[in-house]
């Protein structure tokens, strides 16, 4: 029923001054009782899928999936390496990379890659720092940090989101690093060489969960 009223064409019949008049209009008065005040309001409800929820709920899904990569991954030996003083020992530091044309060096990785510095590492913990060399391109890892994870999974070889000292930090952006120390407030300290894609030695603190701990082949 409706609460208001107006006079079609604005004017009343006849030509008479426009004036609001209830029984020309035809409207009709509209009385509220008192217990209308009191009735029950009911409304239909429903519920929307937030932005933060749905960034949740995939940020869940990818931790899901991450354990279960990470479960499926290898258990065996690995090398146990003692803590080493900080300090860029990569024996090419002066060496010309790659993108200057720049050769492979003696671990057949091309001279100051993150790659590269990693070898090098994971040779001076295993006591070789010269020809015969334990550890390069060839029984190794490929020369794309990207691959390095899974060629550690198809050699049996363990790797953890827990990391120990002298593993290689790997990241999904193409980039790997040597990890110095594993520290008691959920990070860790790494070396790397290329972060940036400068070809230079750095020392870096991270999170623990930034990486994938690629543990140092036995």
């Amino acid at each position: 029923m409706p609460a208001y009223a107006f006079l079609p064409g604005g004017h009343l019949p006849g030509g008479a001054p426009t004036k609001f008049s209830l029984s020309i209009a035809e409207a009709q008065g509209l009385e509220v009782s008192d217990l209308a005040a009191g009735a029950a309001v009911s409304s239909d409800s429903f519920s929307v899928t937030t932005k933060e929820e749905i960034d949740a709920a995939a940020a869940e899904a990818e931790r899901a999936a991450w354990e279960a990569e990470l479960a499926s991954r290898g258990t065996g030996e690995y090398a146990i390496v003692a803590q080493q003083a900080e300090g860029d020992d990569y024996p090419w530091w002066y060496e010309t990379p790659d993108d200057y044309g720049g050769g492979l060096s003696p671990l057949r990785y091309y001279y100051r890659e993150c790659v590269d510095f990693v070898a090098w590492r994971l040779n001076r913990d295993a006591g070789v720092t010269g020809a015969p060399w334990k550890w390069d391109w060839s029984n190794l890892a490929s020369g794309s940090a990207w691959m390095w994870a899974d060629e550690w999974a198809a050699k049996g070889w363990p790797s953890s989101s827990e990391p120990v000292v002298g593993a290689v930090a790997w990241f999904p952006y193409n980039h790997v690093a040597y990890v110095q120390s594993v520290n008691g407030d959920g990070t860790v300290t790494i070396e790397e060489y290329n972060w940036n894609s400068d070809h230079s030695y750095h020392v870096r603190t991270i999170p623990v969960g930034e990486a994938l701990y690629l543990y140092p082949p036995a």
